[in-house]
């Protein structure tokens, strides 16, 4: 039975959870399943026509079939390319999870799972009452850690998976994404993380590759299995 939902988070930000999200609705929908992108909260958003546009809601959305609107992918935009909390502020707005939650019930009504990229790192704060990790553990979403494949990943990574655990959610397993293509002994860093992090590795992908391309080419087959066998 697929699962209804994953959370995709990242050891820091610009690790690439754009990406590996969008390579991972291609996988589900090329194994048959109706996939949809979530990024409840963005900032770096520009201003255009329509209202204010993030270019990572915007990749979930071309990604996604059914294609939700966007509003309903990204309830939360803002405009300054700074932490969450702090363009909530200076935007006056309160980031309240019901309102993630109800597009979320809304995208849950149109399609078979829900990816739901985070925004940051894992212990982004996104009100002075809400963390990121605040949307897994109320949705009761299985996270996915992307790994940006670098110098200094194993600690990022290790820390990541212990506050995932900590916050009491489920680790479901790890993405590494090759975000330095001229990353020293790259093979002895992937081992060393699929020995010390307390879940499997769902996949790695290669650098600066196109998400269909990925799919196709079948990088994050285990990553679908996984969430397939997810109760």
């Amino acid at each position: 039975m697929m699962a209804r939902g994953v959370f995709i988070a990242g050891t820091d930000t610009g690790v690439g959870k754009t990406f590996v999200s969008c390579t991972l609705l291609h996988a589900l929908r090329a194994d048959g399943a109706r996939a949809s992108g979530m990024k409840p909260v963005a900032s770096g958003c520009a201003l255009t026509r329509e209202g204010l546009r993030n270019e990572d809601a915007l990749a979930l959305i071309a990604a996604s079939d059914p294609q939700p609107g966007y509003e309903t992918c990204n309830p939360y935009a803002f405009e300054p390319a700074i932490a969450p909390h702090l363009a909530a502020m200076h935007a006056r707005v309160q980031v309240e999870f019901q309102k993630v939650e109800s597009a979320y019930a809304h995208l849950a009504a149109r399609a078979d799972v829900i990816v739901v990229e985070g925004v940051g790192g894992w212990m982004v704060p996104l009100s002075d009452s809400l963390e990121a990790a605040d949307i897994p553990r109320r949705l009761n979403l299985p996270v996915v850690l992307v790994v940006g494949l670098r110098l200094g990943c194993i600690n990022h990574a290790r820390l990541s998976a212990r506050a995932i655990l900590d916050e009491g959610c489920e680790l479901l397993g790890w993405i590494g994404n090759a975000i330095d293509p001229a990353m020293d002994r790259f093979d002895d860093n992937i081992e060393t993380l699929r020995r010390l992090l307390p879940a499997r590795c769902l996949g790695v992908l290669g650098h600066d590759s196109d998400p269909a391309a990925a799919a196709r080419a079948g990088a994050l087959q285990d990553a679908v299995r996984a969430l397939r066998a997810h109760p």
